[in-house]
């Protein structure tokens, strides 16, 4: 067991290093090179239990090839957030949100404005590359915390994408543990709900006045109008982009389309800045239009403006913004494949249930093979699927039901997955919020809450429901 536990000790003793060493820069190369060399050692172990090489290479595509999906959305958000900041629409949710949220109440607000968008389409991704985006934006202008915004986001985002019936990852639990979709919403109401306003108290107390004056806030204002048309028809594609959601457009095509309309909006409403943007990276340029459309695609908005304040909030987006995440993904993706491939990731899972004694402790294990499983395989649809298959089987033999199974794969694997720098999800949000990982998990309070309220619950046996007969169908 000592030798299968190796590769994983390593990786967290070098990823401790990188952080030691390179500080906030250690998700860009420093953790990537741990990651590889984790990944050949557990290559090694796989050998030496009588893999061949051609298995465990197979278990890195196979890895790989589950985040392709994630990746192309990444690259597509990328794209659509230069589109949507040359379109005016981010500059219009900012100039507007300024005027209409409070500051007092903005975090809390933030969160329940994600959490309502979020149930209503089922992505806690496009949330936050939508609504996230703009938010962050607004909170920068309030001279506010960008990590607690952040954290603020993430709750209300991961809340929705929890409960909606329309969310990929609240599916695949009923799925994976056999139970009714609707029957498995209802049951995690008795955890989400009393996490969700603990975040909502926690965010009420740490709320702040703008340190930005209203001289600021208005001189803000007065920038952004200056240099963008900030009308409310700027604000067309986010309004499609929640449309393409709401009618279950599957997100990559539904951001590319949303990405498509952004372009159309920065020619049709913000032809003067396209062109200036443009010309002010290449001043010869014979089509400043088209050229400043595709600059925005690949390399993001770069602020020209005499308000280096506006620069500064402006300033981000395009594919090649998300390159460092999707080479952090890939190689965080491979090592969860390999520890798949070579059953050490199986056999982590199955010794937490050796000390399994009562509902609690089984609850307590599922919780912690959910969080383990996000850590190593960096996959939330893995973290869900693996625990799920596992742990059937220890639900029935003791005659409780399987929506506590679902449950506490969801308060689990679905929320904990944007709490690591390294998985899918924590890169992701990382890379759209702007901000990283380790800066914003302290404040991402629904997402740390729910876990701990799953297990006391089960602890104290609230909220544990029984079955009198093992279920003969429905088996993953």
């Amino acid at each position: 067991m000592l030798i299968m536990l190796l590769p994983i000790l390593l990786l967290m003793g070098m990823l401790a290093a990188a952080v030691q060493l390179f500080g906030a820069d250690a998700s860009y190369g420093p953790n990537q090179i741990a990651l590889v060399i984790a990944t050949a050692v557990a290559g090694l172990v796989g050998l030496r239990r009588g893999l061949s090489w051609t298995d465990i290479q197979e278990g890195m595509n196979a890895g790989i090839k589950v985040g392709l999906g994630p990746v192309l959305i990444l690259l597509a958000v990328g794209a659509l957030i230069g589109s949507w900041i040359l379109a005016g629409t981010v500059p219009a949710m900012i100039y507007h949100g300024v005027a209409l949220l409070n500051p007092s109440v903005f975090y809390a607000a933030s969160a329940v404005i994600c959490a309502l968008a979020s149930v209503s389409i089922g992505s806690s991704w496009t949330v936050a590359g939508t609504l996230g985006i703009g938010l962050m934006g607004i909170a920068q202008s309030f001279n506010l915390s960008p990590a607690m915004t952040a954290g603020a986001i993430i709750s209300g985002a991961y809340f929705g994408d929890k409960l909606s019936p329309l969310s990929d990852t609240t599916n695949l639990a009923a799925a994976c543990a056999g139970v009714d979709l609707f029957d498995h919403i209802r049951h995690m109401l008795w955890t989400t709900v009393p996490a969700f306003c603990i975040a909502l108290v926690f965010f009420l107390l740490n709320s702040q006045e703008a340190a930005q004056s209203p001289e600021d806030i208005e001189r803000l204002r007065s920038a952004l109008s200056s240099e963008f048309d900030v009308g409310m028809y700027a604000l067309l594609p986010l309004v499609f982009m929640l449309v393409f959601v709401a009618l279950r457009i599957p997100a990559y095509p539904a951001i590319l389309l949303s990405t498509l309309i952004g372009c159309l909006g920065a020619v049709t409403f913000q032809g003067d800045a396209v062109r200036a943007f443009a010309l002010a990276q290449f001043p010869d340029s014979p089509m400043p239009t088209v050229q400043g459309i595709w600059l925005a695609l690949f390399d993001g908005y770069k602020g020209n403006s005499g308000d280096d304040a506006l620069n500064a909030l402006l300033s981000k987006g395009g594919m090649a913004s998300m390159l460092n995440t999707v080479w952090l993904i890939l190689c965080a993706l491979a090592f969860g494949g390999v520890l798949e491939r070579t059953g050490i990731l199986k056999a982590i899972l199955d010794a937490t249930l050796k000390h399994v004694r009562s509902t609690g402790d089984l609850v307590l294990a599922t919780v912690s093979s959910g969080v383990l499983s996000n850590m190593l395989a960096a996959d939330q649809f893995l973290a869900i699927a693996l625990p799920g298959r596992l742990f059937t089987v220890a639900y029935d033999d003791r005659q409780l039901s399987r929506l506590n199974l679902s449950r506490s794969l969801e308060d689990s694997a679905t929320l904990t997955s944007v709490l690591v720098p390294w998985n899918t999800c924590g890169a992701y949000m990382s890379a759209t919020l702007g901000i990283a990982t380790l800066q914003y998990v302290p404040y991402a309070v629904f997402n740390l809450a729910c876990p701990l309220v799953a297990i006391a619950l089960a602890y104290l046996a609230i909220a544990q429901k029984r079955v009198t007969v093992v279920p003969t169908t429905g088996s993953p």
